[in-house]
């Protein structure tokens, strides 16, 4: 694992003077244009049954999204020696399971730093109105992921991180990323399915109708989703 020094408590104060900035950039989309959403996952050998658990849950993020005018998404995902995959953009849940259904999971190191800049490069081709990204660990160097983290934030494009596990470097760079983009980290168990597809759908909503329309959705619910929604204010 690479070993890299998180940020200063002294450069707390610039941070958040940074962030307060991005949290005031509005989250809009053209009227009867689709919200879109990246959805990233580690693929790496320990991640298996945390990907079975997404394909059977990710047609909801689709289903929470129609009335606020629907979602497109793409799958990325990395394993092994540096592979490093993204999906064409999908309108429907059955075809992005066909894709999921498709890929297993093979040993490797994190590659974090590719979804971030892949990300960049999407959102300057056409908006992205938000990027999730689901694992369990991170082996990269930190300041290279928060500067990718911040240049997100630049873009308007909160990073919603799901954390799985109790590794603590990886939710320490999980938050810095989760701040810097004006996005938001939250831990989730990783034997709870329906944890993960409240958190997946809360994301949807927001890619679909921004901050107004996830307040609506999580008006009524507690857990990880008050959390990720307590962050974005």
């Amino acid at each position: 694992m690479t070993k890299s020094k998180l940020p200063t408590p002294s450069s707390r104060q610039e941070v958040d003077r940074f962030l307060e900035k991005v949290s005031k950039t509005p989250v809009s989309k053209p009227q009867g244009d689709r919200g879109r959403l990246i959805f990233a996952m580690d693929a790496t050998a320990s991640r298996q049954p945390a990907w079975d658990r997404a394909c059977k849950i990710q047609g909801d993020m689709f289903l929470e999204t129609d009335k606020l005018g629907g979602l497109e998404v793409q799958l990325c995902f990395y394993r092994g020696y540096g592979e490093f995959n993204y999906s064409p953009w999908y309108s429907s849940g059955s075809d992005l399971l066909q894709r999921m259904s498709s890929v297993f999971c093979l040993g490797g190191l994190t590659q974090i730093f590719k979804v971030l800049k892949h990300t960049i490069r999407e959102t300057r081709a056409k908006k992205v109105h938000a990027l999730v990204f689901v694992g369990d660990c991170m082996e990269e160097n930190v300041e290279a992921l928060c500067d990718l983290a911040g240049r997100l934030g630049v873009l308007n494009v909160p990073v919603f991180l799901f954390h799985e596990g109790g590794d603590r470097s990886a939710s320490n760079a999980f938050s810095q990323i989760a701040r810097l983009s004006g996005g938001a980290c939250c831990p989730f168990d990783g034997g709870s399915a329906s944890q993960l597809k409240e958190l997946l759908s809360a994301v949807a909503v927001y890619a679909a109708g921004g901050r107004k329309a996830l307040k609506h959705y999580s008006r009524d619910k507690r857990g990880p989703v008050a959390l990720l929604t307590r962050q974005l204010k």
